[in-house]
């Protein structure tokens, strides 16, 4: 060691050779690590991986978010109830994932079980986005297969990424963990940078320019299809495949008939469709220049980013503080801070900020970012608690299943919120029974601990599945290559 007082000026270089060597290290080292998984898994799976995760959810979804709120707002001209219907609408592709795992996994196209499927989701979404964007004026029918036409492009397009990182985790077990987070980094930054430009791009090409933005992801997506590395299938038994679906469904049934599995379930869905969502009509109010605080495109923009930020510490929280604690007690709490959470927007609409001295804006940002905090503390216990009812030789495809159990939630959630705003004549320009919309919902938040009984007292530590559903024949023998889909724990933050 050198001495620092004897030798001053040798101490003070051999520190700014430490630093210079952490900060490059800082820069390098990402670099490095995506390097190793290129080597490792062929650069196709990494650009796959980041087109899809990053660019196509991540960022497309921000994008796809602002834009399309906007869109039914000023260019259909819509009703915060009817817009709301519609949102739900554009979900239903992500309803019926597992029919698009099943596809991915037993019906392959000119040989290939994946590269086919990146091409068609690719293809769906541009066509869809670009329709939507250069057509003057679309009927709102046509708006709508459209929207929901890209959102089947970009579901596809997960569950066949999903499907890429399931064989890649069986080949390369050891790098299971890093794939897995360079999926979720990947969907981070992408949404936290789709979000921060949302707002400017929408007030500079307006809603229809960023929808048509939205084709520069699916066009890579496309891309992704004819660079993929992937083995081909030859003499593919063509008439099997009609079997295969009926044991997949056979197996699936059986195992939700199971008690340990249903109860949890019913309490997934009742927990996601009775908190009603309204955001609609607070978008609608958000931007009104009398009613409201009269938001610009670019602030709205930023209020979804901080927001994605909250989404991000909640993972972070969880992950480090709160993952190892029973499924019961945890979902208890966190469902009941969701609905004492929605009491910000009672006193946002009240205007109770102003009074304590709070801007609008500022008000909004803490009440965007604690409400997306919490949302991502309550969803992924119930993530974990799904990867723990998967039976052997069928996990990924009863996730999916269990995923679009919950996805049929959010979609009740989402028309039930229309509907709220409809009873409660809430319109494009009138917000007077709206805080009665807000109280409702919150009200509603309350009702899913009535359901909390149906949830294991277990920790993510322990099994919930019987043993014989656990160690099967047919698991046995299905943990290979073309064990379906593997869905992502950090990809539905829809």
């Amino acid at each position: 060691m050198v001495d620092e007082e004897s030798h001053p000026f040798e101490a003070k270089s051999m520190v700014k050779s430490r630093r210079k060597e952490g900060v490059w290290e800082c820069i390098w080292g990402p670099l490095d690590w995506f390097r190793m998984l290129a080597q490792q898994m062929h650069w196709s799976f990494v650009f796959g991986v980041v087109v899809v995760y990053g660019i196509n959810q991540g960022l497309g979804g921000g994008l796809n978010r602002v834009g399309s709120d906007y869109y039914w707002k000023d260019v259909q001209q819509v009703q915060p109830s009817e817009a709301q219907f519609y949102s739900g609408i554009t979900s239903i592709p992500w309803i019926i994932k597992p029919l698009w795992g099943l596809l991915t996994d037993v019906l392959p196209i000119v040989g290939y079980r994946r590269r086919p499927y990146f091409i068609v989701a690719g293809f769906i979404g541009a066509i869809s986005m670009l329709l939507l964007s250069l057509h003057n004026k679309l009927h709102v029918m046509f708006a709508l297969l459209s929207l929901t036409g890209g959102s089947a492009g970009v579901a596809i397009a997960d569950v066949t990424i999903d499907a890429c990182v399931a064989q890649n985790s069986i080949s390369h077990p050891s790098l299971a963990a890093d794939m897995q987070s360079l999926c979720g980094l990947s969907s981070s930054i992408g949404a936290l940078v789709g979000f921060s430009i949302s707002g400017f791009l929408v007030h500079l090409i307006g809603p229809k320019g960023v929808l048509g933005l939205l084709s520069i992801p699916a066009a890579l997506v496309f891309l992704v299809g004819t660079v993929l590395k992937e083995p081909q299938v030859h003499n593919f038994a063509y008439k099997q495949v009609h079997q295969k679906f009926i044991d997949a469904s056979k197996a699936m049934w059986t195992t939700l008939k199971c008690s340990e599995v249903w109860r949890p379930c019913v309490y997934m869905y009742m927990s996601l469709a009775l908190s009603l969502n309204i955001h609609e009509g607070l978008f609608y109010w958000y931007t009104d220049p009398k009613a409201g605080p009269a938001f610009s495109q670019e602030i709205v923009g930023s209020i979804f980013s901080v927001g994605s930020v909250g989404s991000l510490l909640g993972v972070l929280l969880y992950q480090n503080v709160l993952k190892d604690y029973p499924f019961r007690g945890l979902l208890f709490w966190t469902q009941l801070l969701y609905a004492l959470s929605g009491m910000l927007d009672f006193l946002l609409l009240l205007r109770l900020n102003l009074k304590f001295g709070i801007p609008d804006y500022f008000f909004v940002v803490i009440d965007e970012s604690v409400s997306q905090m919490i949302g991502r503390l309550k969803w992924m216990p119930l993530l974990v608690l799904s990867s723990k009812l998967c039976p052997s030789g069928i996990e990924g495809t009863f996730f999916a299943l269990l995923m679009s159990i919950d996805n049929v939630g959010i979609l009740t959630s989402s028309w039930g919120g229309g509907f709220l705003l409809h009873i409660f004549k809430v319109t494009r320009v009138r917000f007077d029974n709206l805080w009665l919309a807000i109280l409702v919902r919150n009200i509603m938040r309350l009702f899913p601990l009535a359901f909390i009984y149906l949830v294991p007292r277990s920790d993510p530590s322990m099994s919930i599945l019987p043993m014989e559903m656990i160690m099967t024949k047919d698991g046995a023998e299905n943990i290979e290559e073309e064990n379906v889909e593997l869905v992502s724990l950090v990809n539905n933050t829809r």
